[in-house]
């Protein structure tokens, strides 16, 4: 378990941490309403920048992924034209910019990517001198702004959603427990500021250090968070690769009794598979996109290239989706930031999503729960932005 935490921890610290030290000069580069004109009578120069060429491992799968996936979606596109080229960044931010400008001057009109947050916010600065908007795979808030969109799901997102279906269910009052890492304070955060959005409230929040005795530690005073503040919920920040497994099979031993008081997670619950099988998680509540769509793309691509695509694959299906969605219409500002954060979205491969004006996104969220070590919709996804859900 211990190691677990250690690489946990390693990973949530690189990718945060570096988020945190970017100087995000992205944020105020573009005015709203900017990107370049097109002639939709002839296919679209679309440049896709993918961490082809890194040394990290696994990123020469994710890039092929991202590639063939956007593939898939040009498939889609009826009547619409889409001239897709690849550039590679090797997953570096001096590469993703030098990629950005190259593929600028080659006559790309909107850039897919790249993956990584400091990556993203190099190109991105590349780009809004030339009026271009940059739809990135990053799920980081921190380089949204300007012409830099972000595709990634957020942790606002999530929580809102949660925090809403927790308070319409009786279950509002919420003690948040989370690690002392980045990743943790940004899943605090992101809670609470759910809970001011919603009718949920904050009771109270319980810190621990992210390591084995650092959450053994924390049990006794989440006990005493939730019995003093008449918590109905308690929601955790952690991941399956980190705390959580200790966490949920601790508190119920510890008389933070599953049955009365909701467990309720800011992450997927069910990746792994086989965090399915956890006693402790069993009744929890956590959000995920629409079951069915999501595997229906999952099923199209393994059709079609032989092999599951990689969990974030599907960002550049949704790149491609909203571009094809927009140029359909045949404007030449279909392009701009105005025409991208329309307010009726775009379906996607895991259901509606839509842009928003401060470069996030909101995604149509189902609510889930796990019943004999297997995962049950207790709430659909909405399928328009005035549904449910929202």
């Amino acid at each position: 378990m211990f190691a677990v935490f250690k690489h946990a921890r390693k990973a949530a610290v690189a990718a945060l941490a570096a988020a945190s030290a970017l100087t995000l000069v992205a944020c105020d580069t573009l005015p709203t309403g900017s990107g370049p004109s097109i002639n939709t009578s002839k296919p679209v120069p679309v440049a896709l920048l993918v961490p082809r060429g890194s040394a990290q491992s696994g990123d020469a799968v994710l890039a092929q992924s991202l590639e063939n996936a956007a593939r898939l979606a040009i498939a889609d596109l009826n009547g619409v034209q889409v001239d897709l080229r690849i550039y590679d960044t090797a997953g570096t931010p001096e590469q993703a910019s030098t990629a950005a400008a190259t593929a600028i001057n080659d006559g790309a009109r909107i850039i897919l990517g790249p993956v990584y947050a400091e990556a993203a916010n190099a190109a991105g600065l590349v780009a809004a001198q030339r009026n271009v908007n940059v739809l990135a795979f990053s799920n980081n808030p921190a380089i949204a702004g300007g012409n830099v969109f972000i595709l990634g799901p957020t942790f606002d997102n999530t929580a809102r959603r949660l925090a809403g279906y927790a308070a319409r269910q009786g279950k509002g009052d919420m003690i948040v427990v989370s690690g002392d890492d980045p990743a943790g304070q940004v899943g605090r955060q992101a809670v609470e500021r759910a809970a001011a959005q919603t009718a949920a409230n904050v009771n109270g929040a319980v810190s621990y250090e992210l390591s084995q005795q650092g959450v053994i530690n924390a049990i006794p005073t989440i006990r005493s968070a939730v019995r003093s503040s008449g918590a109905q919920s308690v929601f955790l920040t952690a991941n399956t690769a980190g705390a959580l497994p200790l966490l949920t099979q601790l508190m119920p031993e510890a008389g933070v009794n599953p049955a009365e008081t909701q467990y309720i997670g800011l992450t997927r619950w069910d990746i792994p598979a086989q965090t399915l099988a956890l006693p402790g998680i069993q009744g929890g509540w956590f959000a995920l996109p629409d079951p069915t769509k999501s595997q229906q793309f999952r099923a199209r691509y393994q059709g079609t290239y032989g092999a599951a695509p990689h969990p974030i694959g599907g960002l550049a299906y949704d790149g491609v989706a909203a571009i094809g969605a927009l140029v359909k219409a045949g404007k030449s500002d279909a392009l701009t930031a105005v025409a991208l954060t329309q307010g009726s979205g775009f379906q996607g491969t895991g259901g509606v999503f839509r842009l928003l004006a401060d470069g996030t996104n909101e995604r149509g969220l189902a609510v889930a729960t796990i019943q004999e070590q297997k995962v049950v919709v207790i709430e659909p996804a909405p399928t328009s932005f005035s549904g449910a859900g929202f």
